[in-house]
């Protein structure tokens, strides 16, 4: 009795700290992320008052939040437009990869970390946090905009390739031999090709099942479906993200609008807790001894990921400001991130702190590069322009004097 009183107290002083600092981020009109993890912060370990009792079930509230944050944007596309988006974004994705994942295997063998270090801290600079973005982008109602489904498609090559990197880490730093490893990779790469089959073949189907007049009976088949489908690829070495955002481009239709509107109070509750876990799970003090390393890496790969979102958004027509607008969205990094360090820190312990000090600088300044990137772009282009008009009209001295 005395461990449930203790963690309803604190999970009450966590949700009410929550909805204090959204309302001044509100009023401020910033993102709440950053603040949400500062609470993390200082209610983790090392932190002005560390939790005792209710760590265990902020955990698996964040893992639902980053379900529900995958499947939400999900049920924003149909099937269809998925694959169109894969088929005409590889390219992209190709350059995502080189472009980001080459920064952090420098960094770690310029640090002395070895092959394996460099795989490892390569993945964590590669892969944007799908969580931080959606967030934002629903935040900023920029789920309409044009550049949105080129953000989308950078995110899922990065989560499908997920399911090919995390086996390949997984067997080097267990030193498995290349049989196991290549059956654990098969797998991961059977399992998420079966999902999209599905999900292209038979949505409509699915739709029809789960379809319901009665709203409750749809939020309990829909929130079950997506956590059993989640639950099952992540077993199968897929991530539960991309089983989530599986689920909900199979939705289609009523189904889908009636399903974004009853999820979406549940999203931004359980989204919030997924940033205080993430705060928590990071110690203040292992922070300032790797900040500068961490802060030099993350400047680099902010701008590569820019590059990559604006590269991305051009190949698919659109128009400049849309461009650095795809850019600054890709910046966040997050949960996979942390993952890829917590596999790795049993061999290279050193990564750890580096990986959390990184994750933490990209994941505050993911949403103001979501949204300062394209008016700080924009506003420079200007002023580079009027330079250039100013030096145009301004007549020579010397001509003015002629009389020519």
């Amino acid at each position: 009795m005395h461990d449930t009183t203790t963690m309803l107290i604190e999970l009450g002083a966590v949700v009410l700290g929550l909805g204090i600092v959204g309302r001044l981020a509100g009023r401020l009109g910033l993102s709440p992320i950053p603040l949400y993890l500062l609470v993390g912060l200082a209610f983790g370990h090392g932190g002005l008052v560390p939790l005792s009792t209710s760590e265990g079930f902020i955990e698996v509230g964040a893992e639902i939040g980053v379900i529900l944050l995958l499947v939400m944007l999900g049920l924003e596309y149909t099937a269809n437009e998925l694959v169109d988006s894969l088929r005409t974004q590889y390219p992209s994705g190709v350059v995502d990869l080189l472009l980001n994942a080459t920064p952090g295997a420098i960094a770690a063998l310029l640090l002395g970390w070895g092959p394996v270090g460099a795989l490892a801290l390569a993945g964590v600079t590669y892969i944007s946090s799908s969580g931080v973005i959606a967030k934002v982008l629903t935040e900023l109602n920029r789920l309409g905009n044009r550049e949105t489904p080129v953000i989308l498609g950078i995110l899922v090559i990065e989560d499908l390739t997920m399911a090919i990197y995390l086996p390949i880490l997984s067997t080097v730093l267990a030193g498995v031999g290349l049989a196991s490893g290549s059956v654990t990779l098969a797998i991961a790469l059977g399992t998420a090709g079966v999902a999209l089959f599905v999900a292209l073949r038979h949505g409509r189907f699915i739709s029809k099942a789960v379809s319901s007049d009665n709203p409750e009976m749809l939020l309990l088949v829909v929130l079950g479906l997506t956590l059993l489908v989640a639950g099952v690829a992540q077993r199968l070495q897929v991530s539960a993200a991309v089983g989530a955002f599986l689920v909900g481009i199979a939705l289609s239709g009523e189904v889908a609008h009636t399903t974004r509107r009853l999820l979406t109070p549940l999203r931004d509750l359980f989204a919030a807790v997924f940033f205080v876990f993430f705060g928590l799970s990071t110690d203040p003090t292992d922070i300032p001894p790797v900040l500068v390393p961490a802060l030099l890496l993350a400047l680099v790969t902010a701008g590569t990921k820019i590059a990559t979102g604006w590269y991305a958004a051009r190949r698919a027509g659109i128009g400049p400001r849309g461009r650095f607008r795809a850019g600054g969205a890709l910046v966040a990094r997050g949960e996979f991130s942390i993952v890829i360090a917590g596999l790795a820190s049993a061999t290279e312990p050193r990564i750890a702190p580096v990986a959390t000090a990184y994750v933490l600088i990209l994941v505050i300044l993911g949403p103001f590069a979501t949204r300062w990137t394209e008016p700080v772009a924009r506003r420079l282009r200007e002023r580079r322009k009027s330079a250039e008009h100013a030096s145009e009209v301004v007549p020579d001295i010397r001509t003015a004097g002629t009389g020519v």
